[in-house]
């Protein structure tokens, strides 16, 4: 790999980073509308195919644990960032989980 595309590569990762962090910390569903939402069925095909159950099988690991759940915490249904449009179980778990 030469100087320059070295150079364009690291430009492009740090400008996806800083965009990255500039979002991560930022609601993406409205909380007045979030009660609104339709709750995530496990039958669903994007929550059959990451495994999403409404009880977590794991004592330390839950979607209200999960970096991706947003929402107010304590609410027994939230947004996930998995599921646009849906609200998850706080009290579940799926294979993308992430701590």
């Amino acid at each position: 790999m030469n100087d320059q595309s070295s150079r364009r590569r690291f430009l492009k990762l740090s400008v996806a980073g800083v965009i990255g962090m500039t979002l991560g910390g930022k609601t993406l569903v409205n909380p007045a509308q979030a009660s609104d939402l339709p709750h995530l069925e496990e039958d669903d095909a994007q929550a059959s195919a990451l495994k999403y159950t409404h009880k977590s099988p794991y004592e330390d690991r839950n979607c209200s644990t999960c970096v991706l759940l947003q929402g107010e915490k304590g609410d027994r249904w939230r947004p996930c960032q998995l599921f646009p449009g849906k609200l998850v179980s706080s009290k579940g778990w799926c294979s993308a989980w992430a701590g």
